[in-house]
């Protein structure tokens, strides 16, 4: 009777797995989810005056924004900046994790100048979306000179395919 017990355990087990496997992969993802398809990216790559993503995503609005991610409102694209800078904008509650979510501000060679995190305003348990704020200091830069200010989904996964990034070009 004990090797029917096991049997019996055995296979409802693998039952289990099997209705796990099922659930994961047929319940529907979420937008921010959801790769972005080759007709929705702009090959271009970061044309001058928008903002891009690491997926091509481009915005020629001086508004940047990540598909239907983030909205930043503040730096606007091509903004003169200075330190201290305030960074303003709305985004989904799963693009922050544990309320924050990191940014870089790189010179124009690409190195970076500043880097913290963004925190929201709000609750971000939620799918809606959801105001941030930081403030960054950084050194005086060249007067003219041009630099690029990086948003980044908060990614503890380290999924480089669940990594997203909204690139804005700025002037110093």
């Amino acid at each position: 009777m004990n090797n029917r017990n096991g049997l019996v355990l055995i296979v409802v087990l693998f039952l289990i797995i099997i209705a796990g496997a099922i659930a994961l992969f047929a319940i529907p993802r979420s937008p921010a989810q959801q790769p972005l398809d080759s007709a929705s990216q702009n090959e271009a790559g970061s044309a001058s005056g928008s903002a891009t993503s690491t997926s091509g995503v481009a915005s020629s609005s001086p508004t940047a924004s990540l598909s239907d991610l983030i909205e930043v409102s503040a730096p606007l694209i091509n903004a003169t900046v200075s330190s201290p800078l305030t960074v303003t904008g709305r985004a989904r509650g799963n693009w922050y994790f544990e309320a924050s979510a990191p940014y870089m501000l790189l010179d124009k060679d690409g190195k970076t100048i500043a880097q913290g995190h963004i925190d929201a305003q709000g609750d971000w348990m939620t799918t809606d979306f959801v105001p941030f704020k930081a403030t960054i200091t950084f050194a005086a830069q060249p007067a003219g000179s041009t630099g690029t200010f990086v948003l980044q989904n908060d990614n503890p996964s380290g999924d480089p395919a669940r990594q997203k990034e909204l690139r804005i070009p700025v002037k110093f």
